[in-house]
């Protein structure tokens, strides 16, 4: 599908989208219609009571003086609180109207606004909306109906102002790569995608500009990493961990560090999960994904900012050679832990890379993201992601980014009597509470392994698959955490 941005002319064949404000009158975005047209338009909202309401859509058959096939006007709802993660949405909702129809062109006539928000800057989220919306993984389909397939082949986006929003677009194109990257990383099977090949494929983004060492599980042993090394020494693929580097930032200066989750598949090990919760655990390696992604997105739009991506890849099987319950492993840090649950994996990964990621690149601030815990869905559902973190402003930048492009999230607490119930009897700590505040205890478990970093932690467990299409999610891996954390790269940390 081709984006493009041209002068205010309209479509010769297709839909034609004309965004309507709900504070202004019809006829003002639709000036540009010829007075038959007008005419219809008016008498069809007025039928329907079509106002402009944020998300409202009409579709009207064109008149047989437009060349396009279709009218379909948008609401953009009141112009002071059109915002550009509104806009996304906006333009994901067309893209779902018109996937339904076998229509191969999309025109969409953006009107000139007031405020905040400028017509450019409208035309530029409203295609980046569309673009997220329209993603699909047909990998590994070879049978597919002709009424399956997406034709849909190209987009215009009609404004006075093109060659501004096609600037404005273009970092925003770089974003969804980072995107789209993340949710084939989150969608690929656990046969195909194991610590192994997640390591290998890693290695083809130095053509995008990012260093990229792989550290072998030799490399771990001499590091030290045994937390980490103890959950996937039941499977047939070695552990990996892989460090991506973006420098684009002053010579020298601190990083910013992005460190994820890479559990490829998670049967429990031993402590083995049912049948159906073990469905989908393709995707327990989401926060990897999103930190990969983020990197990604950092160096396509060559962020004025040094950045590290560091990510723990191992599969969590039960075999002969599994962790048991019970055993005890020391850390890449010295702290012993007792290992109760060998389903409480993630957090015994997460661990050994964050004690690496904070001792070797001593970063301005340290950011986890892991699908960790199930208790964090019970709180929160698909909603959220629960923020967890040591450091006020971080944590504030955090939901301030969430907030603007959509991917929020909700803080939880920390505090000692969470962390008295990981005292253990024969280690410095075990894995697993009492089995109340999950969540909470996870995240104080791994706030042991941070020391003063600011830090914060993202359990991102009810948002990194979507059950249902919802905004510029479309079923299936949500790449989230990408464009959250580009924004706050952005308002926070870029020169």
């Amino acid at each position: 599908m081709k984006i493009s941005f041209a002068d205010l002319d309209l479509a010769k064949k297709g839909t034609l989208v004309v965004t309507v404000a709900e504070d202004r009158a019809l006829l003002a975005s639709a000036a540009h219609l010829d007075a038959q047209t007008q005419g219809l338009v008016t008498r069809a909202a007025a039928a329907s009571r079509f106002t402009g309401k944020f998300g409202q859509t009409l579709e009207i058959l064109a008149p047989a003086g437009l060349d396009a096939g279709r009218l379909l006007l948008l609401g953009l709802g009141k112009l002071a609180d059109l915002t550009e993660a509104k806009a996304e949405s906006l333009g994901a909702s067309v893209y779902a109207v018109v996937a339904a129809q076998p229509e191969t062109h999309l025109a969409i006539a953006v009107d000139p606004l007031t405020g905040d928000l400028s017509t450019a800057t409208l035309a530029a989220r409203l295609a980046h909306g569309l673009s997220l919306r329209a993603y699909r993984f047909d990998k590994y389909l070879t049978k597919q109906k002709a009424d399956d397939k997406p034709t849909l082949e190209k987009v215009a986006l009609l404004l006075a102002d093109h060659s501004a929003a096609k600037k404005a677009f273009a970092d925003l194109d770089k974003l969804a790569d980072g995107v789209v990257y993340a949710r084939n990383l989150v969608t690929e099977p656990g046969n195909v995608l194991n610590p192994e090949t997640y390591a290998d494929r890693l290695k083809d983004l130095e053509k995008a500009g990012l260093e990229v060492e792989v550290l072998t599980l030799k490399d771990l042993k001499k590091l030290g990493m045994g937390a980490l090394i103890g959950v996937g020494q039941g499977s047939q693929s070695e552990s990996r961990v892989v460090v991506l580097r973006w420098n684009g930032g002053k010579d020298g200066a601190a990083p910013v560090a992005f460190v994820g989750k890479g559990v490829t598949f998670d049967s429990g090990g031993l402590s083995l999960k049912t049948a159906k919760g073990m469905e989908d655990m393709k995707w327990d390696m989401g926060g990897s994904a999103a930190v990969v992604g983020t990197l990604l997105a950092l160096a396509g739009r060559k962020a004025k900012v040094n950045a590290v991506g560091v990510v723990g890849l191992v599969e969590n099987m039960p075999s002969s050679k599994a962790q048991r319950p019970g055993d005890v492993v020391t850390s890449m840090s010295g702290q012993t832990i007792e290992v109760l649950n060998t389903d409480a994996e993630g957090r015994l990964v997460l661990a050994d890379i964050l004690w690496y990621t904070q001792d070797r690149f001593k970063p301005v601030a340290m950011i986890n993201l892991a699908t960790l815990t199930g208790a964090i869905i019970t709180a929160l559902g698909h909603e959220h992601a629960g923020l967890f973190a040591n450091n006020d402003a971080l944590a504030d930048a955090i939901l301030a980014a969430g907030s603007a492009t959509g991917e929020t999230l909700w803080r939880m607490p920390l505090g000692e009597a969470y962390d008295a119930l990981l005292k253990s009897p024969i280690a410095d700590m075990k894995n697993i509470g009492d089995g109340g505040a999950g969540s909470a205890v996870a995240a104080v478990f791994l706030q042991r392994f941070v020391n003063d970093v600011p830090w914060a932690h993202l359990d991102i467990a009810g948002v990194a698959w979507a059950n249902k299409d919802k905004g510029v999610v479309p079923k299936g891996a949500s790449g989230w955490g990408v464009r959250l954390l580009d924004q706050l790269v952005k308002s926070r940390y870029e020169a």
